[in-house]
């Protein structure tokens, strides 16, 4: 059994480079179209490549990430890089209540540590120009519309978590690549209407690094970023775990083909 320590520490690293790979690329992306397409109040300025392109290549970049992640440590920790699917684990009892705490700390501090990284990598240039990637509903996206957008994009993120890496009867080898799939088409689809977080922790640590780094103060958008994924996590897990199960058949009863 691999020590809480260890994991604490995976976790932490695992959930850095999913910040930092992935929202620099969004950062990245909002840099090189300055001028071009100017982002605004709620750093929307994603568009050079025509809109859902730009979306599909920071979705790749997430994904790619997620699905490499994966690979290198999910044996260790798991690789869950995100509260909301830490918290459904627990919830339907795949995961110890006793280590939910160490774990999304070690992915807020990673998170928080990829943020202030990726802006002394790239200057204040990432903070004024590029928000550190930080998410927020676009322009006539209402907060519940958010919330509902997140919990979407969230389900079917842990409902492919729950039938590729938790259930035994899952094809082996495949978990990273799934996984990492859905993530970037999550991404491509729900970014353009809230940034599209699914993870409580990806939010956080840009929105500490802008509000501590003199960007713009977004926290009063992170309950969105909150409720929608850590909902949307837990329904998907237990609603995968119901229809997966097997029935009991009653004594003597024999299915025929």
């Amino acid at each position: 059994m691999i020590s809480l320590k260890k994991r604490f520490l995976t976790e932490l690293i695992g959930t850095f480079f999913l910040v930092f790979i992935g929202t620099g690329s969004a950062v990245i992306t909002l840099m090189i179209t300055q001028g071009t397409t100017p982002p605004n109040a709620f750093n929307i300025g994603i568009g050079a490549l025509g809109g859902l392109g730009d979306w599909f290549a920071i979705g790749m970049a997430f994904g790619l990430t997620v699905a490499v992640l994966i690979y290198a440590t999910g044996h260790i920790s798991g690789c869950h890089i995100n509260p909301a699917v830490t918290i459904a684990l627990w919830a339907t009892r795949k995961f110890p209540g006793s280590e939910v705490v160490p774990y999304i700390v070690a992915q807020l501090i990673g998170a928080s540590l990829a943020s202030f990284i990726l802006a002394g990598v790239l200057g204040m240039n990432a903070v004024t120009v590029g928000g550190l990637g930080a998410t927020a509903p676009f322009e006539g996206v209402s907060y519940i519309q958010a919330i509902i957008a997140e919990l979407v994009g969230t389900f079917l993120l842990m409902f492919v978590i729950m039938g590729a890496a938790v259930d035994k009867r899952a094809t082996p080898g495949f978990a990273g690549l799934s996984i990492g799939l859905t993530v970037a088409a999550v991404i491509t689809t729900v970014g353009n209407i809230t940034g599209s977080s699914i993870n409580p922790a990806r939010t956080f640590g840009p929105y500490l690094g802008d509000l501590i780094l003199g960007g713009t103060n977004l926290w009063n958008y992170y309950p969105i970023y909150v409720i929608g994924p850590i909902v949307g996590a837990i329904l998907a897990a237990f609603i995968y775990q119901y229809i997966s199960s097997e029935e009991k058949l009653p004594a003597g009863k024999v299915i025929r083909e």
